[in-house]
């Protein structure tokens, strides 16, 4: 499986300054040094301008692109097509040696500028068949213009070169004046050029095809410049086959040649551009990941961001390994051709992995950036995760302790029924037995005081009914929540409408929520002066719902939901609070949220959710 590894830019060796400066010189130098030898044989303004802006075009995007990607040689390669561009100008000078150099390295733009667009954004060839046309195109040069420049006479015919200069050279180099045999080296010179530019193209269409769709995007800017040099080759393979019919044409030939060359650092910066924006497109990256998404989410905001539809979020699993939000196992290397794979360490090891498209190691700093958003991510997620179990921990505390004092009301009413009513109920009975067995004669005050403390056992035994009802109703754990409400209702002095659900609970929700209408009801019939009550029990879903309204005063003052466990209070002139505060904390207790809306003059509503799973 995959490594440990952290997500973060290893900055291979940057540039000096004083590097880029110099090769910056340099350029600038080559540019004037071109367009003066390319004036000294008459060239107009126009191309005087359009010659020095395709070159240092080509220069200026090599030194940004070599200052921000100093590992990447795409930069090196745009400076390079930007000093070619200039040296088949130098045979406009009065130097033999030069005008050799010059005609001999003549197409080394062409070559340069193949070997740019086949290593296209990576800045080096992926495979052998792109290194062989590469290497292809500098032997053409290199051996094939050099046998051109042996026989190359130019007082014989100058218009083998682009510049047309018959007053140019000496050729330093010529060794054998042969027009024939010249015309013929040439004319294969040409037509292998043309046919390495059919293979610069059909080899960027196969990797157009076989790459992802967000390499494609990243490709993009190089078929711009393909296709306009495309275009200049088939007026230059026309010109070949009817160079008489196209002589007019030669002038022209040289508008696409140069649009097309110039096209490469315009869209190359473009490219730069977009990047930087995409970069500017984290941000909002950040904002979701502060929302705390699930690692799906995520994962799809992930893909939109790095414009990367394959890009898997893999999350470390208990055994060490990784797998995809779906829960399927990542392989290491990654199964898909042209993935590379990036390290998400929060501090305890690489807890996630981005498996994405190669290309996107264009800009580390992008990559970076997204790995820092998802380890901020699982970072947020852990803490809540802390805090969730924390605050689980808090809440069993008082619901322990909540649960105890249920279960001692409970114990309490069972003991007073099973033990003081049955001997108060048993005493009774027996006083009852007795007053019937008195003699006729007996004393009429030993009558009264049997018949009073019968009385006084009987108020006594209903008092104690009362009191064990108030600690916990029998009926509510013997029949459910729904009899206990009617129960109630039955014995409270105004009408009391009840509308529950039948089905039982967890006793202690089911506790819960009787207090919590009891104590409503209490409130409305001692403080709010209704004149009815409507009590509903419903269950909606995992919760327990609870509602008694009323037609009361109303008037809370501090009313406060209880979703965050604060208690609602009564004013001084409609009610006392301490019961509502009270229930607030036990519907807090076991996880439920009390609510209470009371306008003034438009009575009470009370609802209470309690948790039933």
């Amino acid at each position: 499986m995959y490594g440990k590894g952290p997500c973060e830019e290893r900055p291979p060796g940057t540039v000096g300054s004083r590097a880029l400066v110099g090769w910056g010189a340099v350029a600038f130098v080559a540019g004037l040094g071109g367009c003066w030898a390319y004036a000294r044989i008459g060239a107009e303004p126009v191309d005087l301008v359009r010659d020095l802006s395709v070159g240092w075009a080509f220069a200026a995007s090599g030194l940004v692109a070599w200052a921000r990607r100093p590992a990447n040689r795409t930069g090196p390669l745009l400076l390079a097509e930007g000093l070619a561009w200039f040296l088949g100008n130098l045979q406009g000078l009065p130097v033999p040696l030069l005008f050799a150099i010059s005609a001999w390295g003549e197409a080394l733009n062409m070559a340069v500028l193949a070997h740019l667009l086949l290593v296209f954004p990576d800045g080096r060839a992926s495979t052998a068949r792109e290194r062989r046309v590469i290497a292809a195109g500098y032997l053409l040069v290199a051996v094939g213009g050099l046998i051109r420049v042996l026989l190359y006479d130019p007082t014989a015919d100058s218009s083998t070169s682009y510049l047309s200069c018959p007053e140019c050279g000496p050729n330093a180099f010529l060794v054998l004046h042969d027009t024939d045999l010249f015309d013929a080296v040439d004319l294969v010179y040409r037509w292998a050029g043309v046919v390495l530019t059919v293979l610069v193209a059909m080899t960027m269409v196969r990797r157009w095809r076989t790459a992802s769709r967000a390499r494609r995007r990243v490709l993009l800017p190089s078929w711009v410049a393909v296709g306009l040099t495309l275009t200049f080759v088939g007026w230059e393979v026309l010109y070949l086959l009817m160079p008489e019919a196209l002589s007019s044409a030669d002038a022209v030939l040289t508008v696409p040649s140069d649009i097309s060359e110039v096209a490469v650092p315009v869209v190359f910066l473009v490219s730069l551009l977009r990047m930087r924006l995409r970069r500017a497109s984290v941000g909002d990256l950040l904002v979701t990941a502060g929302r705390a998404p699930t690692a799906r989410d995520l994962q799809e905001v992930l893909r939109q961001t790095l414009g990367d539809s394959s890009l898997v979020l893999g999350l470390r699993t208990g055994d060490g390994g990784y797998a995809d939000p779906d829960g399927r196992p990542l392989t290491a290397p990654p199964a898909r051709a042209g993935s590379s794979v990036t390290h998400v360490d929060t501090g305890q090891g690489a807890d996630a992995v981005l498996e994405h498209d190669s290309a996107l190691g264009e800009d580390p700093a992008l990559l970076a950036a997204a790995g820092a958003v998802v380890r901020m991510w699982l970072r947020d997620a852990r803490l809540r995760a802390q805090a969730d179990e924390r605050a689980d921990k808090a809440l069993m505390v008082p619901r322990r302790l909540l649960q105890a004092a249920y279960e001692e009301r409970r114990q309490l009413e069972r003991d007073l029924h099973d033990g003081a009513q049955t001997r108060l109920l048993y005493t009774l009975m027996t006083l009852r037995r007795l007053g019937p067995r008195l003699p006729s004669g007996a004393d009429p005050a030993l009558r009264r005081t049997v018949a009073e403390a019968e009385e006084s056992l009987r108020q006594a035994l209903e008092e104690l009914r009362d009191l064990a009802r108030g600690i916990h109703p029998a009926v509510l754990g013997q029949s459910g929540l729904g009899p206990a409400l009617t129960a109630l209702a039955e014995q409270c002095p105004v009408p009391v409408t009840v509308e529950a659900e039948p089905g039982r609970y967890q006793p202690l929700v089911e506790t819960t929520a009787y207090f919590v209408v009891c104590e409503a009801m209490a409130n409305a019939v001692k403080h709010a002066a209704a004149r009815c009550i409507e009590v509903r029990s419903r269950r909606i879903g995992t919760r327990l719902v609870v509602e008694v309204a009323d037609d009361g005063v109303g008037g809370v003052d501090d009313l406060s939901s209880a979703t965050s466990s604060s208690s609602s209070s009564f004013s001084s002139s409609s009610s006392s609070g301490s019961g509502l505060r009270g229930l607030a904390d036990r519907v807090s207790a076991v996880g439920g949220t009390l609510e209470v809306e009371s306008p003034r003059g438009k009575g009470t509503w009370i609802r209470a959710e309690l948790p039933c799973e």
